[in-house]
């Protein structure tokens, strides 16, 4: 019974240690005194490195905060950007930032011989244009 019970824990283990989930948090800013235009379409946002040579009004940021190990794919950090531009009426969203960052830390250990590990995130700051 005790070699069971001793190989469910080694197996449970093992299984928490050796698979991880990535997160892809998001939020977003509207920009106070700008117009509040109606929702669009996430799938004709488009997402931009440089900004537009057309015309356009900033609405608000989208921010994203994913994990780094294991990290979310391209497609859903992509998708996470244009969902949250969407909301704001966008047509576009410029990448202001994409940089790891360290965004917490945890304790762990006995109390007598604490251990501080830092929490390690991908933080992905986009403005939301909209043409004019």
């Amino acid at each position: 019974m005790k070699s069971i019970l001793a190989s469910l824990v080694l197996a449970g283990l093992t299984l928490g240690v050796g698979t991880g989930c990535s997160h892809c948090r998001s939020h977003s800013i509207t920009y106070l005194g700008v117009a509040r235009p109606a929702p669009t379409d996430p799938v004709q946002i488009e997402i931009l490195q440089t900004p537009p040579e057309r015309a356009h009004d900033r609405l608000g940021e989208v921010v994203i905060d994913a994990s780094l190990n294991p990290p979310p794919s391209v497609q859903k950090i992509e998708a996470r950007l244009r969902r949250e531009a969407a909301k704001l009426g966008a047509d576009a969203v410029l990448i202001a930032q994409d940089q790891a960052t360290t965004t917490g830390l945890w304790v762990g250990g006995p109390w007598w011989g604490p251990t501080v590990n830092t929490v390690q995130s991908r933080i992905i700051v986009g403005v939301a244009l909209k043409y004019r």
